[in-house]
């Protein structure tokens, strides 16, 4: 029997229980106990806020999360305290639910340990994102409900200065380490940092929530509020903002990585073998990936010759390729029709959603544009979550610059991934869980997430949404760039390819524009390991859905499978194998 059906067997018993307790124990009782103290010590640690995007609780919106040496030892005893209460866990003695809720905190314990350990801290920013643009993901979309919440926005905005100073003291030590960015990362954020400080008054998004307060408000103290945000903003973002472009022109990009492998920092290669684990929640190697790109681009290319075909195009595939990237036709000319055609993308994929869906979440979503402070060298889309809590609904993000390079034969598979049924129901229904700890509604494992994501581009196709082979194309187009990708991370961090080397697979297999190819290779430099989840997360949720249509055949539900994937929340993808192998048998059964 194969270590792989083993471990199967092995976490469908632990998750589902081999033997479980008739009534409650002594034994019960511990075991509970220690999760629950594993549970309190995991998110003491302020997990759920690492990213500083803001957690789960409201207070958390107006508030930094400690960064620096001091604060990740701080981290490191809570992670380690919990990690040594789950060792005594005895799981038999555990329900169902908490057996999840055990090995969910165990991979997680073990990764972010496994983080602190390379002293990530070192590197707070990347092409993609980073300490200095937290504020403004959080801007987005907030509605201020109060004075009282106006006032803690201006508090925050107020503690920027000392949240740049320790973030920057981080890469100082990366300076000092040689654990710093690859040149080109660093030049790509000194650009973003020049343009966030040059950003008009009338146009800073960091005062948005203070210029859209509710009417109860009266109106004098509505004009105060802003007139005193506006002064902080002079006050305390803006030298902060002018401190970082200094420190990346003076001091890190003169010692920028020359190489653009992650293998090449210090301890890089067993740096770069982590994150592969990390982003796919697999043992997997980066050989063993490399390989399941070239497999990958092998059988996507062949659908794309087919769909061609049907398209009627006479000639050859790079022929259609700069067709597509060329004709007029074809692209937006204007930023409010690009948002328009994908809000009406969405609603179209919001009508087909309940024959596919046994849940729904409750909370909404709604179609914006990505900052203009930060849209050049920014992805395509994002999702940004909401919070029912708060009355924040998601945000599917759409890059409205360059419209000559955001072809609108690939907008209905990004607002699929992204919006609904994407990351928009899959964040959602983890954050409606009830009766499970806090920290289950907002981990986050990129395997699974990105995988359900692609997962849903594909899924796209049941439901109507390609209505023509040029948005089909698109769809596949954009499953090839999460092949390329399996190839393109790896070789540049394991194998030390060129740029051009990387940069081959998109441009010949793919109908992405220049721009978006350019952004992406910037991505991978930037944020190693992290491009390998979409396709590994989506064949793995292709599989296991196969498996489900084989094992029960007209017994099998779509619905009722999807639920089944979504309801307990993100997870490593060996624990929702053993869901989903448990969740067939029972069917099976009755």
């Amino acid at each position: 029997m194969s270590k792989r059906v083993l471990l199967g067997l092995a976490l469908a018993m632990l998750l589902n229980g081999a033997a479980v307790a008739a009534a409650p124990s002594v034994a019960a009782t511990s075991a509970s106990g220690r999760l629950a103290q594993a549970v309190k010590a995991y998110e003491a640690s302020g997990a759920g806020e690492d990213d500083g995007e803001g957690g789960a609780d409201e207070a958390s919106r107006f508030r930094f999360p400690p960064v620096g040496p001091q604060a990740d030892a701080a981290r490191k005893v809570q992670l380690t305290a919990a990690r040594q209460a789950l060792d005594g866990v005895d799981l038999a003695a555990l329900s169902a639910d908490q057996r999840l809720t055990h090995a969910i905190l165990k991979w997680s314990l073990d990764e972010r340990l496994e983080g602190l350990s390379f002293d990530e801290a070192r590197m707070p920013f990347s092409t993609d994102g980073g300490f200095d643009v937290i504020l403004l993901y959080r801007a987005n979309g907030m509605h201020l409900k109060s004075e009282a919440e106006a006032k803690a926005w201006i508090g925050l905005l107020a503690q920027t200065g000392d949240w740049y100073a320790a973030n920057i003291a981080n890469a100082r030590r990366g300076v000092a380490d040689g654990f710093v960015q690859a040149a080109p990362t660093a030049q790509a954020v000194l650009d973003r940092a020049r343009r966030t400080a040059a950003t008009p008054v009338g146009d800073e998004p960091l005062l948005a929530p203070l210029r859209d307060l509710p009417v109860a408000i009266p109106a004098e103290r509505r004009a105060a509020l802003l007139a005193e945000g506006t002064k902080v903003l002079a006050d305390k973002v803006a030298p902060a903002r002018a401190s970082f472009v200094t420190f990346l022109e003076t001091e890190y990009l003169p010692h920028a990585a020359r190489s653009l492998a992650a293998s090449d920092l210090p301890d890089g290669r067993r740096y770069y073998a982590f994150l592969v684990r990390r982003h796919t929640t697999t043992t997997m190697t980066p050989d063993q990936i490399h390989a399941l790109g070239l497999s990958e681009v092998a059988r996507i290319r062949g659908r794309m010759e087919v769909v061609m075909k049907q398209a009627g195009f006479q000639g050859d595939l790079p022929a259609f390729i700069a067709f597509l990237r060329k004709d007029p036709r074809f692209y937006a000319t204007s930023r409010q029709q690009l948002l328009e055609k994908a809000s009406e993308i969405a609603k179209r994929a919001d009508d087909q959603l309940p024959a596919h869906f046994g849940t729904l979440p409750r909370l909404t979503y709604g179609v914006r544009p990505v900052p203009a402070s930060i849209e050049q060298g920014y992805t395509t889309g994002r999702y940004f979550g909401g919070d029912p809590k708060t009355g924040r609904a998601g945000g599917l993000m759409i890059n409205t610059s360059a419209l000559d390079q955001r072809p609108l034969y690939e907008l209905p598979a990004l607002v699929l991934h992204e919006g609904a049924p994407g990351h928009h129901i899959q964040t959602s229904l983890a954050q409606e869980q009830v009766g499970v700890p806090d920290f289950r509604k907002s981990v986050y494992f990129n395997a699974y997430g990105e995988g359900w994501g692609l997962y849903s581009e594909w899924l796209g196709e049941e439901m109507g949404i390609y209505r023509d082979p040029y948005e089909l194309f698109g769809r596949l187009s954009y499953e090839m760039w999460r092949a390329c990708r399996l190839e393109a991370d790896t070789g540049l961090h394991a194998k030390h390819w060129t740029m051009d080397q990387a940069r081959a697979c998109f441009t010949d297999n793919t109908a992405l524009s220049p721009t978006n190819i350019e952004v992406e290779l910037a991505r991978y430099v930037s944020w190693p390991g992290q491009a390998l989840a979409y396709k590994v997360g989506e064949l793995k949720l292709l599989e296991l859905r196969h498996r489900a249509e084989t094992a029960l055949g007209d017994r099998f539900d779509e619905r009722a499978f999807h639920d089944a994937v979504l309801l307990n929340g993100s997870l490593p993808l060996a624990v929702l194998e053993a869901k989903i192998d448990t969740w067939i048998a029972a069917r099976k059964k009755g």
